[in-house]
């Protein structure tokens, strides 16, 4: 029983290690911090400019049409990959397998380009 405990000892000093070094990093921030920020660390820092709206405002929605294509088209390209990689092993249905899919996607983005959804104004 004693050797079947020893073989765990590696785990434990493990799981101790990561708790020390966790609690290291959770606390050093708030140990060296500088305390005291001036005006200039307080300002606006990326766009140049004051914020001149509340946080949660709304959006218009053609930001989210546009992030759903690029998701959708972004996930295109991650199975042509693939797809690419084992052509010569796949064969005709493995052609005509991705042009189904290439072809559905298509419909799809003619769809959105008559409905308006890539068009801001």
């Amino acid at each position: 029983m004693t050797e079947l405990l020893s073989s765990y000892i590696p785990i434990a000093i493990f799981i101790g290690i990561a708790l020390v070094i966790g609690v290291a990093l959770l606390v050093a921030p708030f140990a060296v911090a500088y305390k005291a920020p001036d005006s200039e660390k307080l300002s606006a820092y990326e766009c140049g400019f004051n914020a001149f709206d509340d946080a949660r405002m709304k959006f218009d929605i053609r930001f989210y049409l546009v992030s759903i294509l690029f998701i959708i088209f972004d996930l295109e390209v991650a199975f042509l990959f693939p797809w690419a990689v084992s052509f010569g092993d796949l064969g005709w249905f493995g052609f005509w397998s991705m042009m189904v899919f290439l072809g559905v996607l298509t419909i799809g983005f003619i769809y959105e380009w008559k409905k308006g959804a890539l068009e801001w104004q």
